[in-house]
């Protein structure tokens, strides 16, 4: 009896076992998913459309590529919809194009490309818009999910390429999943620290039922059990691939979650400040990211009337001659401060790592990555108050609790003086005659000096767009543009190209240095910007 017992309850094991595998199996294949939602086998529509249909929702007016077949319904659909495709010739520029859009506009950048090469291309310029902490959505066709890892055309591993370098990474599986899928990498990108994100696209995802079934035609397939079995596989995965793709779904925008400064870390930081002789803000791109607009942080910038080095895209931010902007001599103005606030700025190499702050000074350090908050805390120098958020609402919550407070006027009036010091003894050098070139800060300041009021200014280059930072004055916020903390050469026209879409009443220029065999010129482009045709 008791044997009976023990065989039947194996039985049972193995019978619940079977079922569970059978379940689980039905589910990764879709059959149970395809009990409550049917393919419109007879609809023309196509994923193409989807992804068109959430970029439009997203408020994206651009999108930059070099057209491929891959992702052809993707590019179709959204000109029907009124984004603009802009053509370029190499995927890279397109990249940097989307690049320059999204940290101009405050939105998010789009560049889509074809399978393979045409995401090869691409790295450089992602990798260039992570470290610029740029918000930007990659858009990658793929071989047919059938096929990949089958040695289709173009087709290799594309997720593991990009995902060291974006934020979040996905291969779409099924038509159905184009809306959720899309929606969450613009969320992605533009939260926490903003990054670019990658979306894959199987090419049977984009087009239409009737062309995708014609290529899922079982052709030579194995007799009997076999066959059968091929045959119903194939047919499922069809009918699972648009299962569902044509219910009706929110588009709205996921919301963006962005870390701010708390109560606390704010009045301990009014507190450091309220008692400063010296204070100093080092402000660098971040604090020119939504949600804060940067009129609302140049108000709260001359509010407290600290003096401030401005670097990366918050170059403009205090107009062209502000008495509390200093250009020069940064070294010896940290080394005096006794407050330093450093507003998404990071000590890399662009602050000696760290090393020129001064170790007696309070320091006020304020970033959404931790990682950059801390870079080089543990070597070179430690911060006083560390805050992972927001810099830009930070300074709007600084000049809010320090309302009255005034930075003693003998400190800026003293880095103003050492500025205009420093600016003599540039022009001294840029009048120096040269005998066969061009003086490149001649160049420079000429240009300064003819510069148009609504100018964006987007530098290329290596060594000469260190001194293009120190000469030409961005004439507000948000008209300045160069590589970032990267350094990659090349982004000129991609950068010019996004600058002038996104502002086409401005004047767009850029200077591109070329070194060979020491010799060294510099080229003022603005001719092929007006090759662009307007909206």
């Amino acid at each position: 009896m008791d044997c009976c017992c023990s065989v039947a309850a194996v039985l049972g094991c193995l019978f619940a076992s079977a079922c569970a595998v059978l379940m689980f199996a039905a589910y990764k294949l879709g059959v149970i998913y395809q009990l409550f939602h049917k393919a419109e086998l007879k609809s023309p529509r196509h994923g193409g459309e989807s992804v068109a249909e959430v970029l439009q929702a997203h408020g994206i007016k651009f999108v930059f590529t070099l057209v491929g077949g891959h992702i052809s319904p993707i590019l179709v659909a959204c000109e029907k919809v009124g984004i603009r495709i802009v053509d370029t010739r190499h995927e890279a520029t397109a990249v940097f194009a989307a690049d320059a859009v999204a940290r101009l506009s405050g939105t998010i950048g789009v560049a889509a490309v074809t399978a393979g090469p045409g995401l090869t291309n691409t790295v450089t310029a992602v990798k260039n818009a992570q470290m610029a902490e740029s918000p930007l959505l990659l858009i990658g066709g793929a071989a047919a999910t059938l096929l990949q890892g089958r040695g289709a055309l173009q087709d290799i591993d594309q997720l593991s390429l990009f995902r060291p370098l974006c934020k979040f990474c996905a291969s779409v599986r099924t038509v159905r999943e184009i809306v959720p899928v899309v929606k969450k990498a613009i969320a992605v990108a533009q939260s926490g620290t903003p990054g670019p994100v990658f979306v894959e696209f199987p090419i049977d995802t984009l087009y239409p039922y009737h062309l995708v079934e014609k290529e899922f035609a079982a052709k030579n397939t194995p007799k009997g059990l076999v066959g059968k079995a091929i045959s119903w596989y194939l047919r499922n995965h069809l009918t699972n691939l648009f299962a569902g793709a044509w219910e009706p779904q929110d588009l709205s925008p996921l919301p963006v979650q962005i870390p701010k400064a708390t109560d606390q870390q704010v009045q301990q930081c009014v507190e450091l400040v309220s008692r400063a002789k010296k204070p100093v803000i080092l402000l660098g791109s971040q604090a020119t990211l939504p949600p804060t607009p940067v009129e609302d942080i140049r108000k709260a910038l001359e509010s407290l009337g600290i003096p401030c080095f401005l670097g990366g895209m918050a170059r403009g931010m205090l107009g062209r001659d502000s008495e509390l902007h200093i250009r020069q001599n940064r070294k010896d103005a940290l080394k005096e401060a006794d407050v330093v606030l450093l507003a998404g700025t990071v000590c890399d190499f662009r602050l000696s790592y760290g090393r020129v702050l001064n170790r007696r000074s309070k320091i006020i350090a304020v970033n959404r990555d931790k990682g950059q908050l801390l870079k080089n805390s543990d070597m070179f120098w430690k911060p006083t108050v560390a805050i992972q958020g927001d810099a830009g609402s930070f300074l709007l919550c600084l000049s809010e609790g320090l309302k009255g407070y005034r930075c003693p006027q003998d400190w800026p009036q003293s880095l103003k003086e050492g500025d205009i010091t420093k600016e003599k003894a540039n022009r001294d050098k840029a009048a120096e005659q040269t005998h066969r070139h061009l003086n490149p800060l001649k160049v420079l300041h000429r240009a300064e000096e003819l510069m148009a009021e609504d100018s964006i200014i987007v530098a290329d280059g290596g060594d000469f767009v260190g001194s293009a930072a120190y000469i030409m004055r961005p004439r507000g916020p948000l008209r300045w543009l160069d590589p970032g903390a990267f350094g990659t050469l090349g982004v000129g026209g991609g950068f010019a190209l996004g600058a002038k879409l996104s502002r086409p009443e401005s004047e767009v220029q850029y200077w591109i240095l070329y070194m060979e065999s020491g010799v060294v010129a510099f080229i003022l482009c603005q001719a092929f910007l007006a090759t662009i045709p307007p909206s």
